[in-house]
This record gives structure tokens, C-alpha cells and sequence, in this order.
């Protein structure tokens, strides 16, 4: 969490209330610190209370008691007893330095700045504090501030290089190349003897260096530069990809083309390095029988190579399309690859290639191909190449572009025939049977899939989404379970939040939400919810360790990642249908209460009597009593089960107190709550459609109606004939007839918007 600058044993503050202790409580207090540094929390807090026996009111102990107890998860009590600390010594750095970090737990990080500024006013040489205030301000992109803070520690440690790297990436994260640059430099300049070859540190800091001249532009001297320094670089596969790049960007092609001829020799699979190569030789313009030569030329250079056979398929057209097609299908039928299909599913989208590929598969299944080539295969070999066609088959007419569900299962039937212990053959039944729309089917055959190959974690991952699909919840987590420890206090579902198994999570509760059961889907997207802000959080343990590990390049990169983080279909997925589950509770909040069951027909509960809503309510209330009970008596089994854990033992996981998801429910506030899922949602994926209709559901019902005619523009900007669209253009009219707009302004851009955008 950061480490504690320590006062010399018996120091008085200057202008302190407190008692300076005595030589032993002193060497007493460093125990404390240390302690809290290796996470031995309990030897930590019985030491801090033995100084306090004799020393109630020292401050600096108390301060480290607060952390550590904050630390443990006591947050109110930490931050009563830090306040107590501040009033006893308010001149104690370490008082302001712990008070800092607490509120940096609590992620109220303008806060925590605050405190390190005032613990820096104080001590301003204290290297820890000025650490971590430059990891908050870094975490915050305060770039400027990062600056500043950066600039203090290299006065305070010049001989140390990471203050100089540090200082060159705030810089360069700022925007300030030149100045980057020079950091970097004045840094060589000071070396005086010549790195070694085997010196990872130096090389990496030069490397970075010249990524830092190109994305200022000058790639003239970043060529030079790279030219100069590249040779002795250990890193030779970086330099190699970066020359090739900027001989190219310079466009000189000859150069480029024989820079990127190199990088084939060593991994002639990377696409980047086949796009680059055929920028290089001019040809990307070029009539598509000129193209289909140079990948010709490649594919024979390179015969194990799948792209330079596959990529003419994106190019060709007609009669060469079909040549192509047939060659590379065959060659990939008879070895049998089960990505074949997926290798060329992106063609599909024009339908005269689809049309291709599928009189070509179909014509492979009646026994046409041997006749074609003129040539015969042997028994077994006809047999393999028999069964890849009808799974070809079977996946292709699975495909959303070329669906025929009914000749898919045929063709998945008679895969099975041939070999009815394949894997991928009940594989693709069941995917068969899912878009048929039976989901118990599907879920029953791909289970079937599974069982042939229990070591499979691919199949098994399969199987628990199918069965979510199913809402077969306890099922998945079972098939799930196969594959965890089992030894936590949360069970398999404990095990799967903490290996931050989002796709799970995300289908567990999606089908939670079409059950009703609104506590348990709230619950797993709040889970998934804190996955992705553990992700941000983890940042942390990066600012520090890339720096000391010499990794700049890659710490970069994972800082402009981060910044986008939320951007993930994973978030969006699980935050559509958090939002989603907010509208349902805010409509209907007797959902709380569990799924309300149809009575007499009436799936609409707002259509019953009095009377039928109270039953509805009682009999919603026992199966929410009944689930509870039952999860009750788990996990007493689960403890039981379990040996008692040690004294010593400090880091055992806590158990979950809500895992119904019950205190999510009782919000008194749904749409509020479900902000914190639709902000990132509309700030990251604004060019997802489901993102503007939940926005829309959410601001109109909370009556933020120029957000709600925000969210409507940006539909019909993204989808013009979303069926959606004339609802929601009503009710935006409707609020303005029945003046649910009292600001006459926004109300004047409302009818503005509506007539001129909105006809």
C-alpha cells in the first residue's frame, strides 16, 4: 500500500503536543512499520498497542494502527482513529502520509493528493511520500503534476536512472517529446563508460527513446537514430519491426521490402509482416492477378505458411475466386484442419463468394473433388477428408450468413455417423439445435461433448455457457467446478470470481435477469463490475515495478490500454444488461422480492387484483427463503467440511455477507445505482446501439430529458430504423405537452431537436 517514513527514534516534532517515546518504543514502532510492509497485520497491531499501553496518545502509532486496521477492512474505524492522530500531532508527516493512503484505498484520490502535499510540506525530503504521490498523480493522467513530482525526485536522486526514465515518460505521456527526448539523452551523456551488450536496463531506455523521435514525428532521425544504436541492441526482432516500419512510413519502398522480406524469414505467420511487404512492393493498388503473383511467389517461399494461400481469397472474384477457393479448401479438407471454416467465414459477406464456397463444399460431399483434380485417394484418407467436408458443412450452413438449419443437422448427423466420439461433431449439433431454439437440447448434446474429453477446458467452458443459456445455473457452476480448487468459502463460484472468470460471470447473470432474479444478476454484474476496476486499480503495482524492472516500452503501452479498459465488449456486454436490470426493478420493485410468478394468465403484474399480487408477493417471498435456507446449509456443510484454519494464518478470504445480492436490491435508488454502469457505458462505447436505448430507458425515467434526447440522436445517427426510435420520439413529445420540462431552454432545444432531427 506504500511505505512510512520513520522519525529518528525520541524525535520531537517541532510544535507537537505528543511526548517523544523512549529508545525502545521506538525500535518497537520500526517493528510496526515492517510489519505492515510484509502484511503482518495482527504482529503489527499488537505491537502498535503495546507503545500505546504506555504512549496512549502517540500520534504516529495510532496513525499506524489506523492503516493497518483501513488495511483489514475497518475503514470508518481507520479513518475516526487517524483523525485522533491528526489532532494529537498535526506537524507528523506520518500522520498525513496514512491519512493520504486511507483515503487512496477509499479511491478519493484528489484527497489523498492533498494529504501527500500537506506530509511533503513537512518532510519534503521523504522519498516514500513522494513516490506514492507521484503513482496517484500518474494514476489520475495529472500529467503536469506528474512532471513536477518526477523533477523533485531526480534533484533529490540524480544518479539514479529510474528518476530520469520516470521523467521522460511523464514528459513523453504529456505530449512533450523533445523534452522527453533530452531527458533521455542527458542521461547517456552522463554514463562514462559504454553500457554492455547484456545491460536490459540501457537498451530498453534507447529503444524507447527512439519510439519517442518517430511518434514526434521525425522519422528521418529516428531511422538514423536506430541505425546508430540498433546493432548493439539485444532486442533485435524490436529493431528489425521498427526500421521495416519506418522505411516504409518514409516510403522507401526498396529498403522496406527487403526489411520485411527479413521478418518473414522469421515468422512468415504474421499478417502485419505480409501487409507491409506488399506496401513495400507497390502492389496493394495493383490488378488483383498482379496481387495474386506476389502472394503466389510467397506461398511458395514459405509452403507451411496458411496467409499467403489464404489472403488472395479477400481480393479475388469470379472465375479466379473459385481456383483459388478450390485449392486452398482442399489442401486444408485433406489435412483435415478444424479451423477451415473459421479461416474463411469473413468471406460470407459477399454472397457471390459464399455461394462459391458452398456449391464448391457441396460438390467435395457428393465425391466431386477426386474427379476434378484427377486424382484418387487412398480408403482412410477419402474417410478423413469425407468427415471434414460434412463438418465444413455443418458449420457452414450454421453460419448467420448462410443459415439452413436444417441441412446443418443433417450434415452434423451424418458427421456423427462417421465418428461418434468426435468432440467437434456434437459440438456442432449442439450449436445446431441452439439457433433451432431449443436450448435444452442444445445444452443436453454439447454436456454429451464434454464427457468425451473431461480434461478439455475449452469443451468444458462450452458446456457451462450453453447451460447458462439454458438457465440451468447450478448445472454450470457444477460443470465450471471441474476445473476450479473448490477449497474456498465461496465454493466454485468463489474460485471463478477470483480468477476473474468474466465471461461466466456475464452469462450467470444475464440468465438470473431473464429469470427474474434480480438480487443474484445484480450481484454478478457488480462482481464483474469490480473486475474491471481491479484491473484499473492494479495499475499500482506497475507504476513502481516497470520502472525498476527496466520495461518502458510495455508500461506504455499498458497505461494507454488502461485508458480504454472500459471500452472492452466484455464491459458493454454486462453493462447493458446491468442497466437493463435497474429499469426492471424501478418498474416493478416488487421484484425485490424474488421472480413474481404469472397468476391466471397475467405475466403483466400490474394487471392483477389486490389479492393476486399479495399471493404473487407470499409465494415470490418463500422461494427467496427457501434459496437462502438451502445456501445457508451449504455452506455450513462447506465449514464443516473445512480444517480450522491457524492463528498465525492472516490472509484468509472473506466470506461473502451479501451473495443473494439482497442489499443491491434494497436500493432506494435504482437508476442512480445503475449509473455507475451506464457513464462508462456511453463514455467508452458510444458507438454501440443497446448503450443509447438503455440510456434513453434510464435518463427519461429519471427525468433528465435533454440527456434522455442526447441518447435518442446518437440511436438514430447509429441506427436510423431502430424500431425504437418513433416510442421514444413520443415521449419526448408527450413530456413537453404535459410540461415535465420546467427549463424553458431545455425545453426550446427539445422542440428544436424535434422538429429539425426528429421529424
Amino acid at each position: 500500500m506504500g511505505q512510512i517514513t520513520v522519525t529518528k527514534v525520541g524525535q520531537k516534532e517541532g510544535g507537537s503536543r505528543e511526548a517523544a517515546i523512549s529508545h525502545k518504543d521506538g525500535s518497537l514502532f520500526r517493528q510496526v512499520v515492517r510489519h505492515f510492509e510484509n502484511k503482518q497485520y495482527k504482529k503489527g497491531l499488537k505491537a502498535a498497542e503495546q507503545i500505546l499501553r504506555k504512549n496512549p496518545n502517540h500520534a504516529d502509532t495510532q496513525a499506524m494502527k489506523a492503516l493497518i486496521i483501513g488495511t483489514q477492512g475497518h475503514s470508518q474505524d481507520a479513518f475516526a482513529l487517524a483523525k485522533t492522530a491528526l489532532n494529537n500531532n498535526m506537524k507528523s508527516h506520518v500522520c498525513w502520509h496514512v491519512y493520504g493512503l486511507l483515503y487512496r484505498s477509499e479511491k478519493k484520490f484528489e484527497e489523498s493528493i492533498k494529504a501527500y502535499k500537506f506530509a511533503l510540506r513537512l518532510e519534503p525530503e521523504s522519498v516514500p511520500i513522494q513516490r506514492d504521490l507521484a503513482h496517484l498523480q500518474i494514476q489520475m493522467r495529472d500529467y503536469e503534476g506528474y512532471i513536477s513530482s518526477r523533477k523533485n525526485m531526480l534533484q533529490q536522486k540524480p544518479g539514479f536512472r529510474q528518476n530520469w526514465t520516470a521523467l521522460a515518460i511523464a514528459n513523453h505521456l504529456a505530449g512533450n517529446y523533445e523534452t522527453a527526448e533530452n531527458v533521455l539523452t542527458t542521461y547517456e551523456d552522463t554514463l562514462k563508460s559504454k553500457p554492455s551488450r547484456a545491460d536490459m536496463e540501457h537498451w530498453e531506455a534507447v529503444l524507447y527513446k527512439n519510439s519517442i523521435i518517430a511518434e514526434s514525428g521525425d522519422l528521418e532521425k529516428a531511422l538514423e537514430h536506430l541505425d546508430a544504436v540498433g546493432k548493439r541492441s539485444p532486442d533485435v526482432l524490436a529493431v528489425m519491426e521498427m526500421r521495416a516500419d519506418y522505411l516504409l512510413r518514409l516510403d522507401r519502398k526498396t529498403e522496406a521490402e527487403e526489411a520485411y522480406a527479413a521478418l518473414l524469414d522469421r515468422n512468415p505467420e504474421d499478417s502485419a509482416y505480409y501487409e507491409g511487404y506488399i506496401k513495400a512492393k507497390g502492389v496493394v493498388e495493383a490488378h488483383p492477378a498482379d496481387l495474386k503473383v506476389a502472394f503466389d511467389a510467397l506461398a511458395n517461399k514459405y509452403p507451411k505458411a496458411d496467409l499467403p494461400r489464404r489472403r488472395p481469397l479477400d481480393f479475388l472474384s469470379g472465375h479466379a475466386f473459385q481456383e483459388a477457393a478450390d485449392s486452398y479448401l482442399l489442401q486444408m479438407l485433406r489435412k483435415g484442419v478444424p479451423s477451415t471454416f473459421a479461416n474463411i467465414k469473413h468471406l460470407y459477406s459477399d454472397p457471390s463468394k459464399r455461394d462459391i464456397v458452398q456449391a464448391l463444399a457441396e460438390g467435395y460431399a457428393s465425391g466431386k473433388a477426386s474427379q476434378a483434380n484427377g486424382t484418387s485417394e487412398p480408403g482412410n484418407s477419402k474417410d478423413h477428408f469425407h468427415s471434414s467436408v460434412l463438418y465444413f458443412l455443418a458449420q457452414h450452413y450454421n453460419y448467420k450468413h448462410s443459415r439452413d438449419l436444417d441441412k446443418a443437422m443433417f450434415y452434423a448427423e451424418k458427421c456423427i455417423a462417421l465418428d461418434p466420439k468426435s468432440v467437434d461433431f456434437l459440438a456442432v449439433k449442439a450449436r445446431t439445435l441452439k439457433h433451432q431454439g431449443d436450448l435444452a437440447a442444445a445444452a443436453e448434446t454439447m454436456d454429451a461433448a464434454r464427457a468425451l474429453d473431461e480434461k478439455d477446458r475449452a469443451i468444458n467452458t462450452k458446456c457451462a455457457k450453453y447451460q447458462l443459456r439454458n438457465d440451468q445455473n447450478d448445472k454450470a457452476l457444477e460443470t465450471a467446478s471441474k476445473f476450479t480448487q473448490n477449497k474456498t468459502i465461496g465454493g466454485p463460484l468463489g474460485d471463478l470470481v477470483d480468477m476473474q472468470a468474466v465471461c461466466y460471470l456475464t452469462e450467470d447473470g444475464q440468465s438470473y435477469l431473464r429469470q427474474r432474479k434480480l438480487g443474484l444478476a445484480l450481484k454478478r454484474f457488480s462482481q464483474v463490475l469490480s473486475v474491471f476496476d481491479l484491473w484499473q486499480d492494479d495499475q499500482f503495482d506497475f507504476h513502481n515495478f516497470s520502472l525498476r524492472k527496466g520495461m518502458i516500452r510495455a508500461y506504455v503501452d499498458m497505461l494507454r490500454w488502461e485508458d480504454h479498459l472500459r471500452a472492452h465488449p466484455f464491459f458493454s456486454r454486462m453493462a447493458v444488461s446491468a442497466c437493463q436490470a435497474y429499469i426492471a426493478l424501478y418498474d416493478n420493485p416488487d421484484l425485490v422480492h424474488g421472480p413474481i410468478p404469472a397468476l391466471n394468465g397475467q405475466v403483466n403484474h400490474a394487471d392483477l387484483s389486490p389479492a393476486e399480487r399479495k399471493k404473487a408477493l407470499k409465494k415470490a417471498k418463500r422461494e427467496q427463503e427457501k434459496m437462502e435456507k438451502a445456501e445457508a446449509e451449504k455452506k455450513a456443510a462447506i465449514k464443516a467440511a473445512k480444517p480450522t484454519p491457524k492463528a498465525d494464518q492472516e490472509d484468509s478470504k472473506k466470506e461473502d455477507t451479501d451473495p443473494f445480492g439482497k442489499k443491491l436490491l434494497e436500493t432506494k435508488d435504482p437508476l442512480h445505482d445503475a449509473l455507475k454502469f451506464l457513464n462508462p457505458l456511453l463514455e467508452f462505447s458510444s458507438d454501440l446501439v443497446d448503450a443509447h436505448v438503455v440510456g434513453f430507458e434510464i435518463y427519461s425515467r429519471r427525468a433528465k430529458w435533454l440527456l434522455a434526447t442526447k441518447s435518442l440522436l446518437q440511436l438514430k445517427a447509429l441506427d436510423p430504423g431502430h424500431p425504437d426510435i418513433p416510442k421514444y420520439t413520443q415521449r419526448l413529445e408527450k413530456a413537453l405537452s404535459d410540461n415535465e420540462v420546467d427549463d424553458e431552454r431545455v425545453k426550446a432545444i427539445i422542440q428544436q431537436e424535434l422538429n429539425n432531427t426528429l421529424p
